[in-house]
Formats: C-alpha cells, sequence, structure tokens
C-alpha cells in the first residue's frame, strides 16, 4: 500500500480519465428491502473511473423493482442473485455474488458503501478476489492504468491517496462524500447468477430478529443527511440541546452531537459526529456551540459548507468554518426559529 499525502483543499471531485474497463458496485439492501442511498453514490463515483455495473443480492419479490431503480442510479449491467436468506444472513450471499461477478468480469475495482455490513463484505471478498482493500475513500482517479482512492485524513485537513498490488481494488466508500451521479440507463442489462458459478462460503452470523427503531420524528437519519445540525458543550445542558432539535426541525435536518455533548449527558450517543462516533459529509453541517476538537473534527471536515456558531471567537471550530457567527448560540438561532418569525409578525 503506498500514500501520497499533500496539503490540499478537500473536493470529492475525481479526474476526467476513465478506464473504460468494468467497475463493480456492491448494490446494498437496507432492512427496509429498499436499496441503500449509497449505491447511487457508488454508481456516480464508478462512472467516472469505469464502467459501472451492479451486483444485487435480493428476494424474488424486489427482484425488478430494484433492478429498474439501479438503471436510473445509471448501472449499465446488473448481476443478480436471487436469495430468499439474502435479509438472515449476514453477508454471505454477498460475497458469494460479488466473488462470482468479479471472476466473470474482471473489474478493475469493486465499490462498497462504508456501512459496517458492507465493511466486513469487502474484507470476506478481498480473501476470495486476493485484492487490497481500501477503506473510506471520498473520491476516485483514474491514473497510471489503475484506480486510485482518495481519503480525508488528519481531521480533513489532508488528501491522501491510495493504491495497491495483486487482483482489483475493493475499495469503501464513505456516505455522502461523493456527489458524481451516472447517467440512467432505461434498460440496463440483466445477467443471473447461478447457483453453480458460487463458490462455498463460511457461515456467518445469522439475523434472527429486527426490530425497527421508533422515530419520534420525521428528521433524517444522521448518516447520509444531507443538512446536520449539531451541538456541543455550549448548549449548556440537556434542555440547551433542545436549540439543536428546533432548527434542525425547522431545516428539515438530521441532529448530531460532539462526543463532550454525549459525555455530558445533553444527548443520546448515537447522535455523536466524530471518528469515534458517525461520520457525516453532508452539504451544509451547522455546529453550535462545539470548540472544534480534532476527533470531531476527523467526522464532519468533508461537509460541504460549515457554519459554525459560538461564543468563543478562538474556537478551533472557527479555523475550519465557511462561515462563522461569534455570538450567544440561543440569541442567534432564535432568529431562525418559526416562533421568532411569528413574535416578529406581531410586533
Amino acid at each position: 500500500m503506498s500514500a501520497n499525502v499533500e496539503e490540499t483543499e478537500m473536493t470529492t471531485q475525481t479526474d476526467a480519465a476513465n478506464s473504460g474497463q468494468t467497475v463493480l458496485v456492491h448494490a446494498e439492501i437496507g432492512a427496509d428491502g429498499a436499496l441503500r442511498p449509497i449505491v447511487a453514490e457508488l454508481l456516480g463515483a464508478a462512472a467516472t473511473v469505469g464502467v459501472p455495473e451492479a451486483v444485487l443480492v435480493t428476494g424474488a419479490e424486489g427482484r425488478d423493482a430494484a433492478v429498474a431503480r439501479l438503471g436510473e442510479y445509471g448501472a449499465t449491467r446488473v448481476h443478480v442473485l436471487v436469495a430468499d436468506d439474502a435479509a438472515t444472513t449476514l453477508g454471505d450471499a454477498a460475497v458469494q455474488a460479488l466473488a462470482a461477478a468479479t471472476a466473470r468480469t474482471a473489474p478493475v475495482a469493486v465499490l462498497l458503501s462504508g456501512s459496517p455490513e458492507s465493511r466486513a463484505v469487502a474484507g470476506r471478498l478481498s480473501v476470495r478476489a486476493r485484492g487490497p482493500v481500501c477503506a473510506d475513500a471520498v473520491g476516485l482517479r483514474w491514473a497510471d492504468d489503475e484506480v486510485i482512492a482518495r481519503h480525508s485524513v488528519f481531521g480533513g485537513d489532508y488528501l491522501s491517496e491510495s493504491t495497491g498490488e495483486g487482483g482489483p481494488r475493493i475499495i469503501t466508500v464513505r456516505p455522502g462524500a461523493v456527489a458524481d451521479r451516472a447517467p440512467a440507463v432505461e434498460a440496463p442489462e440483466v445477467v443471473e447468477l447461478a447457483a453453480a458459478e458460487l463458490g462455498p462460503v463460511t457461515a456467518g452470523a445469522r439475523v434472527l430478529e429486527v426490530n425497527a427503531r421508533t422515530q419520534n420524528s420525521a428528521r433524517p437519519p444522521l448518516r447520509g443527511a444531507k443538512t446536520v445540525v449539531a451541538g456541543g458543550r455550549g448548549v449548556g445542558s440537556e434542555e440547551g440541546f433542545a436549540i439543536v432539535e428546533q432548527l434542525a426541525d425547522e431545516l428539515g435536518a438530521a441532529v448530531g452531537a460532539s462526543r463532550a455533548a454525549v459525555d455530558s449527558g445533553y444527548t443520546a450517543a448515537e447522535r455523536q459526529v466524530g471518528q469515534t462516533g458517525v461520520i457525516v459529509s453532508p452539504n451544509l453541517y451547522i455546529a453550535l456551540g462545539i470548540s472544534g476538537a480534532i476527533q470531531h473534527l476527523a467526522g464532519m471536515k468533508t461537509a460541504k459548507t460549515i457554519v459554525a456558531i459560538d461564543k468563543n471567537e478562538d474556537a478551533e471550530i472557527f479555523e475550519h468554518a465557511d462561515f462563522g457567527v461569534v455570538g450567544d448560540i440561543f440569541q442567534v438561532c432564535l432568529l431562525y426559529t418559526s416562533d421568532a418569525a411569528d413574535d416578529l409578525l406581531c410586533v
């Protein structure tokens, strides 16, 4: 593995060069049976360096709808494995399907989501395909007859590049990091993966039960959200964190938090953004009362636009923000809430 680190502005755009060769994409299915949003990103990234083809593992019932959606996302060909137990065997069928499609097409790269499930699949596929894994990419480019993965490192201050030797590059991509989209394909070619093509696989974990978490609001999930409003220690208390949720609801945004806010008990751990939490790459990230510790920056530095509000003018977050407001977060946010707007209308 080699890496070239250079100080440069963060970008998810890829170079214009294209290999014209096959790039496989794992069409990951969520617990709800639908394609995960990052599949569109993966096919878009694949189109910048090659010809995007998808590998789909699904039950018979959702097959046709998923193939049509993959065409909308830009897949020129869809390799389909119908496996009724795909939802209960964690990654087994996906490993078999990806390995079979890799053997059939000899792709220059295989792209997967950076989700925990897909990262496990990537590691298992690496052994079968004898290809190196490049993890947590934020972009791709084609140069010197190989796919090169780009990574955001050191809290997003640097952009590194990685490649490897051996079989196809197996690359996991950070959700929300790739803006490119592939042109739609009206009727992608469908290739059925026969059982005879599938090699044996060591049984992995089995899913015994799935319980959907009750949504208390219409807010989007943090991972993959286009807009995120996050609060830090500066909100002062669990009650104070309500301003974060209020602004998020005004903007239709997901709610995030710094580790300091979580450790202080202001909000749930599942909202933590950072190196030890959720890594996000939204179009807009609003930080309320967040100082800007490096572990937090590592989780959101690739946001397209960062807005920081904090009363401490020396807070590190301002060094990384596109727009900064020095002031009391409650007074500033009050200007953007419906309640404030109603008050102004009544004056």
